[in-house]
């Protein structure tokens, strides 16, 4: 497969490294020289200088016969622009990054595709619905609903009171299959575990389970769940605006922004339930006046990783049970972790596995970068005689970096064990390392 991809930034290069990992055929197009350095040093990327909206430096880049062009740069009219030449110069698919939402309702769906702009992605937007996520479920690190809520995937992180702390998972096995531990995160290793591997303080342990026994996880990771009443959001960016939008109405939210005039804004755009504050979130007295010790929840929503990553630790010692921290330099996830940061924001990596689902031969519905772990989670449909559907499971010789979740058949989730045969047209959630993704297509094509 040829992709173009358009914008040398943040999620573009992201994406293009991720892409090359796959041996697809990459091409990253950008008008400064300097920000395609990296990707001359990288053998499977071809790095073009050029301008997406030119229609020349589009034909230089092979456009005729790209299989899909993704524009990633800063500004959505360039985003816009270039994907619809680029459809009528002869790319099969377009895929924008986009900042206006309205862009995304279901009645601008045909009118955007009539323009040539098959997909778009508005990263602020799913970065804001993590975060809602992450506070109404405050006990885990990660949430996400797979098969539209029929299987949940949850990342907790252990302490040494939880009662499941220096047990192995074999010994956790149970008739009821109320959960299966799909990987365990310890340091700086991700683990795709067997039932010999011990569970040890500290570990971020990620389950999966069905919605009836959430509670069961809850309660077995030795986590309480306090109701979240008071949050505090630390910078007025877009992602804050759209977090403010989608919690709840019943909680109350402060959004505390330095520029004055940015601040007017946001207040004429929130819910009557958020209170925007004119102010400096780094400084100790304000927050304490705003009565940071009876915040359930503080979010550090800044352009400054390590800004984020400090502030979420003051918050921590005065008491917040939740934080949530934007960190968009990958470098810096690992020491948020070693810091308990509680939830890790990420743009890129949400946007990157966004778009990454197209790309697979595969029949995936759905695939997520996990922000703590070097691994994906993909939901995807076994087909009739497919390799997945020969054996029981534990037959099957799957890659050691390479486990099966659970699964959803005729609409009832189901959650797998050692003798379970995957059925064709069953909906199999798969839990893999960087390095598995391209052998899932061997398995369930």
């Amino acid at each position: 497969m040829k992709i173009i991809i358009a914008g040398a930034g943040e999620v573009g290069t992201h994406l293009a490294k991720l892409l090359a990992q796959e041996k697809q055929d990459i091409v990253l197009m950008d008008p400064d020289e300097e920000r395609l350095k990296f990707a001359n040093s990288c053998m499977e990327i071809l790095s073009v200088v050029g301008n997406p909206t030119s229609l020349r430096d589009l034909e230089d880049a092979g456009i005729k016969n790209a299989d899909l062009f993704v524009s990633v740069t800063p500004e959505e009219t360039t985003n816009l622009t270039s994907c619809m030449l680029a459809a009528n110069l002869g790319a099969r698919k377009t895929f924008a990054r986009i900042n206006n939402y309205e862009y995304l309702l279901p009645k601008n769906k045909e009118f955007f595709e009539k323009l040539g702009i098959n997909t778009m992605i508005y990263p602020e937007m799913l970065a804001a619905k993590e975060i809602v996520s992450a506070i109404k479920r405050p006990w885990s690190r990660q949430y996400w609903e797979l098969f539209g809520g029929a299987l949940m995937l949850i990342g907790v992180k252990v302490r040494e009171n939880a009662p499941i702390v220096d047990t192995r998972l074999m010994d956790l096995v149970n008739d009821k299959k109320l959960y299966h531990i799909v990987a365990i995160k310890r340091n700086n290793d991700t683990i795709i575990p067997n039932g010999t591997d011990r569970i040890e303080p500290g570990d971020i342990l990620f389950f999966t389970t069905t919605r009836d026994h959430v509670e069961d996880v809850q309660r077995y990771a030795g986590k309480r769940n306090p109701e979240m009443k008071k949050v505090v959001i630390m910078g007025g960016s877009r992602i804050a605006i759209r977090t403010a939008q989608y919690l709840p109405n019943n909680l109350r939210i402060k959004i505390i922004e330095t520029d004055k005039d940015k601040s007017y804004q946001i207040a004429e755009t929130v819910p009557s339930n958020v209170l925007v504050i004119n102010g400096d979130a780094r400084d100790t007295d304000l927050l304490l006046q705003e009565g940071i010790k009876d915040t359930d929840a503080f979010i550090a929503l800044t352009e400054n990783s390590s800004t984020n990553i400090l502030a979420c630790l003051a918050a921590k010692r005065f008491g917040v049970y939740k934080t949530i921290a934007k960190v968009e330099n990958l470098d810096y996830i690992a020491l948020a972790e070693k810091m308990d940061i509680g939830t890790i924001i990420n743009k890129k990596l949400i946007a990157a596995s966004y778009i990454y689902q197209f790309l697979l031969d595969a029949d995936v519905t759905n695939v997520k970068c996990l922000t703590f772990a070097d691994a994906e989670v993909a939901e995807l449909v076994a087909r009739p005689d497919s390799k997945i559907t020969k054996k029981p499971v534990k037959d099957l010789k799957l890659p050691k970096d390479m486990t099966l979740g659970g699964l959803l058949r005729n609409g009832e989730p189901i959650m797998v064990k050692g003798d379970t045969v995957i059925q064709p047209y069953d909906h199999v959630m798969v839990f893999c390392l960087d390095s598995a993704m391209r052998k899932l297509e061997d398995y369930f094509n």
